[in-house]
């Protein structure tokens, strides 16, 4: 039996004008709660310590694309969504048979094409969202690419959507494998830290999604941006 959604995607299913190839919004709903954790988290006094410019880049291969890596944001935390318990932390994923799951649930359409973009192979952090403190937590790997996401057409659960249909279905998931913990828990204060030094000096965080479009659960990753947040990971914390 798949859990229970790991998302809040609810903004698109709303809008049912929107046709199904357009991107209906660039955001997801998302609680108070969330929104507020990933606006005032506040970053450590002083600019980044990380000595980025001294951080050697790697070059990307040939054709490689712009996002090779990706965030997933999920729930550790117990939250009832229309009687059903969404939570699912990276302690769930590793439960499950061969530490795999599909990430289903997603209901925003920009986060939707994101998943649909996904390649196997590809590693994503795993991230702690909702919750007293957010953060990276696991490094996971795509094991299955894009295919319908079977919640949707489920009435009893929280993100069925009756206006999709099984010829042409509106929504996608894919299957994700636990890779590895973080060395260490990498709270969202940290990485803020570094983006807002970035921003001002042309760091590798500085367009980080994570700041740019918070709201969105699935958040895709630049081959620099993965190397510079994995790179904290051997850092002690601030």
């Amino acid at each position: 039996m798949p859990w229970p959604s790991r998302k809040r995607d609810k903004g698109a299913v709303a809008d049912k004008k929107e046709p199904d190839a357009k991107i209906a919004k660039t955001e997801e709903e998302t609680s108070d709660k969330e929104e507020e954790e990933e606006k005032s988290a506040k970053p450590p006094a002083g600019s980044s310590k990380s000595g980025w410019k001294n951080w050697k880049k790697k070059e990307p291969e040939s054709g490689a694309e712009e996002y090779c890596h990706w965030l997933l944001k999920s729930e550790p935390e117990s939250r009832l969504e229309k009687g059903v318990d969404v939570k699912f932390s990276v302690d769930d994923l590793k439960a499950q048979p061969n530490q795999t799951t599909c990430w289903d649930g997603v209901r925003n359409y920009q986060a939707r094409n994101f998943l649909r973009s996904m390649k196997l192979g590809q590693q994503a952090f795993f991230y702690h969202s909702n919750c007293k403190e957010p953060g990276i937590v696991a490094i996971v790997k795509i094991v299955k690419e894009a295919y319908p996401d079977h919640t949707q057409f489920d009435q009893k659960d929280p993100h069925y959507d009756s206006t999709s249909r099984k010829e042409n279905p509106k929504w996608s998931m894919v299957d994700v494998q636990f890779v590895r913990m973080t060395k260490r828990f990498i709270p969202l204060s940290e990485i803020k830290a570094h983006h807002l030094a970035h921003k001002a000096d042309g760091g590798p965080l500085k367009n980080m999604m994570l700041f740019t479009r918070q709201r969105l659960s699935i958040q895709p990753l630049t081959q620099e941006e993965f190397d510079f947040v994995l790179g904290l990971e051997e850092e002690k914390p601030h």
